[in-house]
């Protein structure tokens, strides 16, 4: 079963606002989460990286597909309210660089758990190219 979710009901599970919420829908589909992102071009990231060439730097595509990831950890953490901790990124490897106009696509899996850690994989996606690929872990703490 497919479950399809808009900003409000994204923060309804992420503690991020404002600037740092960077999804925009997420589906949740056979234990795959699936986020997006349309980069608009005024974010404050892009400020200074690179003037004349903005490019979404690589720190910012690791937390988008984060955060996706996060959204499906919380179909596993029996409704808390939990907070995802980075606890690591094993390996990020960036294929194609993300610019004003994109629409960012994520797609993770989890790979394996132990409460509290989540370990997960990832791809990034935006102009119909793999932009990145991960795998990372976190930790859900309870407030």
């Amino acid at each position: 079963m497919s479950i399809a979710m808009n900003k409000k009901e994204i923060m309804d599970i992420l503690p991020h606002r404002d600037s740092m919420l960077l999804i925009e829908e997420a589906t949740l589909d056979d234990g795959q989460a699936f986020g997006k992102y349309h980069v608009r071009g005024d974010e404050w990231f892009l400020d200074g990286h690179f003037p004349g060439n903005p490019i979404v730097p690589g720190v910012i595509l690791c937390e988008i597909l984060a955060q996706s990831a996060c959204v499906l950890l919380d179909s596993g953490a029996g409704g808390n309210k939990a907070t995802p901790f980075f606890t690591g990124i094993t390996s990020a490897k960036f294929k194609s660089p993300v610019k004003p106009g994109d629409t960012i696509e994520t797609r993770c899996w989890i790979t394996k758990s132990k409460k509290p850690f989540y370990f997960a994989s990832g791809e990034l996606h935006a102009a119909g190219k793999l932009c990145l690929k991960a795998e990372f872990s976190f930790a859900l703490i309870e407030a």
